[in-house]
């Protein structure tokens, strides 16, 4: 079977400081914005909106000159917040092929992307691209994409495509003639180099093709010759492809500290739209989200939310992020938030012909979550006994919709039931021959007519939680004739006997 002939798409995103900073502030997008870098007062414009850019900003301005445009929004520049934004671009991409390779620089993300042997899955060229430029539409950044069977004539079509351009294709064998009306910029010159072509009155790549390959290693050494291979389309690459890690994390720095929670759900359901997306395109749902507070002052505040099935309803992440932070509310105004979430296999629920047969487990989460809120958090789930055998211990564990069939298959066999007395009642028990004769309770008398212990327990004798216990199980008869199956309960430490469960 033959090899496939070789083909690049390079995709190119200009601007990434403001896109970055952009992407999840949808109110500012239709306004002059730009991003500034370096120390106060010495900061300069590193990136701008189009807005920006047609109200006659510029990269280098000053704030002051910024200040001085009406309506123009000043953003600080996050390095954190472009690498969020680049780790999303690498995971769209990878969607498409897993052979990529980043080539970015300081204020523009590039990468290059070898999709030989995709026409089966995307169909042509022209296809991929539209598919892929509308997935990161979708996250919120335009770029651009060109496609050659050369690797270095990809990358300087895509940075040298016109703005109103956003995908171009070049078919093998006419690499030079594309290249041609290329800028010199769109090659990675050293100031030495710009200089020398700038004497020579070379401007363009095509230009710089023309030159006669002898004198030009002459004058300038193999670099030379490198350039005129890159200015022709004719440069060898050896593609070293990256291998991102799929995480599903959002991160915001806010303009201003945020102290009212209707604000804070504004700021995060933007997030968790995109953090849907993602996984969408990845056909897996949210099993949990962990939002991260930075606190004014230099504290922390975070909370996991994990309902009982993964989910993609925004509605419902929502209102449980809600509700719990009503109930967990950071003690001071915040600063930045991020949002890391869990992915997990979408549920599958059996309809009926008219209605669904099960109650929805996301009604059930809300309902939990509001329980939670009024009696506390650890007061509201499952009770599972401990492994001891001190009284009342047990510990309360999440709801959680068990996969599989169940390990222990339940006994047919009929058994008895035991009511336990929350809390346990005292009993004036008579002894004889240290077993339990007869008993007070609740104003009766009952004689006991069988007996069954006793069971000792203790423990826990290395701290103040000391317990000791002698357990009875009887079976007695009240003076009007009725039975009483019964549980007694006798504390060794203070000599008390208490009633502890009925069996019914």
């Amino acid at each position: 079977m033959s090899k496939p002939a070789e083909l690049y798409a390079c995709l190119y995103a200009r601007e990434l400081p403001a896109q970055a900073l952009l992407r999840l502030r949808p109110e500012l997008r239709d306004q002059p914005c730009v991003v500034m870098d370096g120390i106060p007062p010495l900061q300069q414009v590193c990136s701008l909106n189009t807005n920006a850019r047609l109200r006659g900003i510029a990269h280098g301005m000053t704030r002051v000159e910024v200040d001085a445009v009406p309506g123009s929004v000043a953003l600080e520049r996050s390095h954190k917040t472009e690498s969020a934004v680049k780790a999303i671009l690498l995971e769209c991409v990878g969607a498409f092929s897993p052979r990529v390779e980043e080539r970015s620089d300081d204020t523009a993300f590039l990468c290059g992307i070898d999709i030989a042997g995709t026409h089966a899955l995307f169909g042509p060229p022209e296809m991929l691209a539209r598919g892929l430029l509308q997935r990161l539409r979708a996250v919120g950044i335009s770029a651009s994409l060109a496609v050659s069977s050369n690797f270095h004539a990809a990358v300087c079509l895509a940075k040298g495509l016109p703005r109103c351009v956003s995908i171009r294709v070049i078919a093998p064998g006419e690499e030079a003639a594309a290249l041609t009306d290329l800028p010199l910029t769109t090659l990675a010159l050293t100031d030495e180099q710009a200089e020398t072509f700038a004497l020579w009155g070379i401007r363009t790549l095509g230009r710089l093709a023309e030159l006669p390959e002898r004198e030009l290693i002459a004058r300038m050494g193999q670099e030379g010759k490198r350039l005129r291979q890159l200015a022709r389309g004719e440069l060898p690459h050896l593609f070293q492809p990256v291998a991102p890690a799929f995480t599903l994390r959002e991160q915001i720095e806010l303009d201003s500290p945020v102290e009212v929670l209707d604000s804070l759900l504004f700021v995060i359901g933007v997030m968790l739209d995109q953090l849907i997306l993602r996984a969408k395109a990845r056909i897996v749902a949210l099993a949990s989200v962990t939002v991260s507070l930075t606190l004014d002052g230099g504290g922390a505040h975070a909370r996991t939310v994990r309902p009982a099935l993964p989910s993609n309803d925004k509605q419902l992440w929502i209102k449980l992020l809600h509700l719990d932070l009503e109930a967990h509310p950071p003690q001071a105004a915040i600063l930045a938030v991020a949002l890391d979430a869990e992915h997990g296999i979408t549920s599958k629920v059996q309809l009926g012909l008219f209605s669904q047969q099960l109650p929805e487990p996301a009604r059930l989460d809300v309902t939990l979550a509001r329980l939670r809120a009024i009696v506390g958090e650890g007061n509201v789930g499952r009770a599972v006994l401990e492994d001891t055998h001190a009284p009342e211990a047990f510990r309360m564990e999440s709801f959680t919709v068990p996969s599989g069939s169940p390990a222990v298959v339940p006994s047919a066999q009929p058994r008895a039931a035991m009511r336990q007395l929350r809390p346990p009642e005292t009993a004036s028990v008579v002894l004889q021959n240290q077993r339990p004769a007869s008993f007070f309770f609740r104003e009766g008398r009952y004689t006991v007519e069988c007996a069954y212990g006793p069971w000792r327990s203790s423990g826990n004798w290395w701290n103040q939680t000391l317990w000791g216990s002698e357990q009875w199980d009887v079976v007695a008869r009240a003076q009007d004739g009725s039975m009483l199956c019964c549980c007694l309960v006798r504390d060794l430490m203070h000599n008390l006997w208490q009633m502890e469960a009925f069996y019914d």
